[in-house]
């Protein structure tokens, strides 16, 4: 593993116009015309790869192909010089076969359940869900292994809640991109309850109370 790279590195950094960071991982995606379109992106990529990287994940859709970038260690989670140097390759292919990048469509789902003995609530939602673990998390998250569904985190409840949802969803989206979701959403019949803690995330809520989080990377700075 080469050096670390923080989000706000990342976005500074020439030759990567196509990435946003969302929470520690770089995403970026690729609108096609048709699933073949998409499959020969994944051929050029696979190309680009090599052997120095460990594997991306990549979603391919009729519409376009998402990529993500997050290098996982024994110690550390994040990004690489290794990840900016696999962004350029890939950003370079797409080029090459004549397709832009739509950045802004990145975003990352989780959703938070409010929990007074997390061991006693944790075991059922991984069991009914078939999620495991994950590596490159706290002990409180579980997550889909083939992550094709939002991830699930337990946030510790000192007393009892009332009056509040206990389960609410947060929506990770590149940073450049929150204050308009909160706008968007605000408009849209939504209740700013908090923005203490922007633009780290901000507290929303719908028109009956139900909670949600637009959260961006400097949560985890």
């Amino acid at each position: 593993m080469t050096g670390r790279i923080t989000p706000e590195q990342f976005g500074e950094l020439p030759g990567v116009e196509d990435w946003v960071c969302v929470a520690r991982a770089a995403f970026t995606f690729y609108p096609t015309a048709s699933l073949a379109a998409g499959a020969e992106l994944v051929t050029a990529i696979s190309a680009a790869a090599g052997e120095g990287h460990a594997a991306p994940e990549i979603d391919v859709r009729a519409d376009g192909v998402t990529i993500r970038l997050l290098t996982v260690g024994a110690e550390f989670t994040g990004l690489t010089e290794d990840d900016v140097a696999f962004a350029r390759r890939v950003s370079e292919a797409a080029h090459g076969l004549g397709l832009t990048a739509k950045p802004s469509a990145a975003q990352n789902l989780i959703i938070t359940i409010d929990a007074l003995s997390i061991p006693d609530v944790l075991p059922f939602w991984r069991a009914v869900l078939g999620y495991e673990p994950r590596v490159d998390a706290p002990e409180e998250e579980i997550t889909d292994p083939r992550r094709r569904t939002a991830g699930v985190y337990f946030q510790q409840m000192d007393a009892p809640r009332t009056g509040r949802n206990r389960i609410h969803v947060d929506v990770w989206v590149p940073l450049r991109e929150a204050e308009a979701r909160v706008e968007a959403a605000l408009k849209a019949g939504g209740k700013l309850m908090t923005d203490k803690y922007a633009p780290g995330w901000w507290v929303l809520a719908d028109a009956e109370g139900n909670e949600a989080c637009v959260a961006t990377w400097v949560a985890t700075a």
